[in-house]
């Protein structure tokens, strides 16, 4: 439930990237059944980063793919662990404890 004030696009653009990365799982999992060009992982881990990765979670469980995967499956969990401090950060703290642990590493 979106709050007053609140806009509705973080939640959509989740949405966006959720079905695209959904789609760039079952396209993987396709083309790695025939043998032919896959998706590079690196593709697979941005469109995650990108917000999308309830879809790479719900296609993981579907499709039975990269589950068994330990070092792409340590860098998925990366992913969704910072996506949920972001939204922890910005829920409770305002954005101020995130921004103030990233100002030395961002040069600000």
């Amino acid at each position: 439930m979106l709050g007053a004030g609140q806009s509705a696009l973080p939640s959509l653009a989740y949405v966006l990237a959720s079905l695209l990365t959904f789609y760039l799982y079952w396209h993987d999992k396709r083309q790695a059944r025939g043998n032919a060009w896959r998706t590079p992982e690196r593709v697979l881990h941005a469109a995650e980063l990108c917000g999308g990765w309830p879809g790479a979670l719900l296609a993981q469980q579907l499709f039975r793919h990269k589950t068994r995967k330990l070092p792409y499956q340590a860098k998925f969990w990366v992913i969704v662990t910072l996506h949920q401090l972001f939204w922890v950060d910005h829920l409770v703290f305002g954005g101020d404890w995130m921004g103030k642990a990233l100002q030395p590493l961002l040069g600000t």
